[in-house]
């Protein structure tokens, strides 16, 4: 075993460090990356990573790749291709849940491969929320479901998922092998099927139905508690303030979500209204905070006081389709600037002129004091507005728009030349006429130059976020390879395992990996465990690159946590899911897959 030194002490100092920043999160893990970058830069002598190997993650190939191919998806987005593909499903299987599930597996899986599957599960949750209401199934028995193939579909090309591309990269640099765009075709249709017939068969009788389809909005996010209806009386001092004004001074938790006058509803923009005797109006309150605005502030309860989602999605004062109020759930996407942020910092209501009633997380619904919540990846927002103000949000890549199938300014027209241009950059690839990372920025252009994406588009559909957390781990890599770590840590496996039989060592690697991807990020174990599992493969005479191949799909396959990849995070909140639920669904998969994997690497390419 090679001595422990120094360098590599500190080295493990500084993942150890990062590991518990990826997990608690007191800070986006992108920040944690570049604080990674910069203390191995500033440890230099220890870490053997100077300025320039330091930020050469933000020049490597990966990075870049994985930046064009965010906008190649974009393309495919704006052209409404998945949604129209989603409405003929809804239309065509409607009637039967089982060959319904069958489609959305296999649309959600079989595009995942050639478009980064965060932008898949984007356009389908609001596709299977569509769904579920023409059907009747609850979308919480359809979403994880559809994570999961997104996650497995991308291991069926180079470019489906920044994991593999990543991989590649410490692949090249390690064995001299990088990853062509069909290196693992073959056993990523093993492993999608597998997970297909798993989702459609186990699946169903593993996954409780968190929401029930033929509740109101109202009900589904508990609400007959916190809406009623006040009469404002002629002593009280709402009158003649505006409802901006009206509850600004006062220490309740409370909105008014609507004012009604003389048989007509007034919503958003509701702050500039003034209030007059006699006016109605709906309150988002608790009990508490309704006891004290009728006892002090002159407002009698109304008879029969009782909202429904149809008071609620009424006309406002211009009687005008456009200005139609209705409710609807909003998304907040993993890649949202907004993460992080409050309502009332957002200033959200007079910002998107929506009135936000309740927040979802995962099975938790919050009513309280939800101004001062920080909005989470994967938030369910219930959200009154009008149809102008939802298209604005449809049109946001920070919000996902709930059972929205269609958008007027889809680029329909566009879809033959978008899919010839993804198609060109698969196939040059493929061909070895040119690298991916050439064909991919070429189609970067491409997209823009027949206007499949507008210029404005396109640093837009970039999910920063990931571009910053490849480059800044990248030098991780470099340096658990310069300072011995990898090899340490190898020879540690190496005398652990007790002589087991390589494909035994190889399978350990495959589900130690994938139990890691569950509580910090995909690339991160990437980064970490690709130069171990080459060392160790070295070590006890296997092929370096089943090794690499084993970590690169476990790391794709994080299913027993909302928190493990991004696409589960974005169902977390439509489904209604419990943390345990992605263990009872991921549970036995992750085990079936290891099996599979590490077996069918092995007939592959051997060991």
């Amino acid at each position: 075993m090679p001595p422990l030194t120094v360098d590599i002490l500190l080295l493990f100092a500084i993942v150890a460090v990062a590991l518990f920043l990826f997990v608690t999160e007191p800070v986006p893990i992108d920040i944690t990356a570049i604080g990674v970058m910069v203390a191995l830069i500033a440890l230099e002598p220890w870490t053997r990573v100077d300025a320039a190997t330091g930020v050469g993650g933000f020049s490597s190939s990966a990075t870049v790749t994985v930046l064009a191919m965010f906008v190649l998806s974009e393309g495919i987005r704006q052209s409404g291709l998945i949604n129209i593909i989603g409405g003929q499903i809804a239309d065509r299987f409607g009637d039967s849940p089982f060959k319904q599930l069958l489609a959305v597996l296999g649309l959600s899986g079989g595009t995942a491969g050639f478009i980064n599957n965060t932008p898949v599960v984007a356009i389908m949750i609001p596709m299977v929320l569509a769904i579920s209401k023409q059907t009747g199934v609850s979308p919480s028995k359809l979403l994880m479901p559809v994570s999961f193939m997104a996650m497995l579909g991308g291991m069926l090309t180079l470019v489906g998922t920044s994991t593999s591309i990543l991989a590649s990269d410490v692949s090249a640099r390690l064995i001299g092998h990088p990853f062509s765009m069909f290196e693992f075709t073959q056993l990523g249709l093993v492993v999608l099927l597998t997970g297909g017939v798993y989702l459609a068969t186990v699946g169903p009788s593993l996954l409780p139905e968190r929401i029930r389809i033929d509740e109101e909005l109202i009900e589904e996010f508990e609400m007959t508690e916190y809406l009623t209806e006040v009469v404002v009386r002629g002593d009280s001092p709402f009158v003649g303030q505006t409802v901006y004004r009206s509850l600004e001074s006062l220490d309740v938790d409370a909105d008014i979500v609507q004012l009604v006058r003389n048989d007509r509803a007034f919503t958003e923009p509701l702050g500039p209204k003034e209030i007059r005797e006699g006016d109605v109006l709906v309150l988002r309150t608790d009990r508490e905070s309704l006891m004290t605005l009728v006892d002090a502030e002159g407002l009698d309860l109304a008879p029969d006081a009782e909202v429904t989602d149809e008071q609620l999605a009424t006309e406002t004062e211009a009687i005008d389709a456009e200005t139609e109020q209705s409710l609807v759930e909003v998304v907040i996407s993993p890649e949202a600037s907004l993460i992080g942020e409050t309502l009332e910092t957002l200033n959200f209501r007079n910002r998107y002129d929506a009135t936000v009633l309740a927040i979802r997380r995962g099975g938790r619904v919050i009513h309280a004091r939800m101004d001062e919540r920080h909005l989470r990846a994967g938030d369910t927002l219930l959200v009154q507005a009008t149809e102008d103000t939802i298209r604005r949000l449809s049109n946001d890549r920070h919000f996902i728009v709930g059972g929205r199938l269609t958008r007027p300014d889809f680029r329909t027209r566009k879809i033959p030349i978008a899919l010839g241009i993804v198609a060109a950059v698969v196939g040059l690839a493929a061909a070895g006429i040119a690298p991916i990372l050439v064909t991919a920025l070429g189609g970067i252009v491409a997209m823009v130059a027949t206007g499949c994406v507008k210029p404005n588009e396109v640093y837009s559909a970039v999910d920063w976020g990931v571009i910053v957390l490849l480059a800044g781990l990248i030098p991780l890599g470099v340096s658990m390879e310069r300072t011995g770590a990898a090899e340490w840590l190898a020879s540690v496996v190496v005398a652990s395992a007790g002589g087991f039989d390589a494909v035994i060592v190889l399978g350990l690697f495959y589900l130690f990996t994938a139990l890691v991807t569950n509580v910090v990020s995909n690339n991160a174990s990437v980064v970490l465990m690709i130069p171990v599992a080459v060392d160790t493969a070295e070590a006890i005479g296997a092929d370096p690159f089943s090794f690499v191949l084993a970590v690169t799909f476990a790391a794709s396959t994080a299913m027993l946590t909302p928190i493990g990849y991004q696409t589960n995070l974005m169902v977390y909140g439509p489904g209604g899911y419990k943390f345990t639920d992605f263990v009872r669904l991921g549970g036995p998969l992750q085990l079936l897959l290891t099996v599979v994997t590490t077996l069918e690497i092995v007939f592959f390419w051997g060991v």
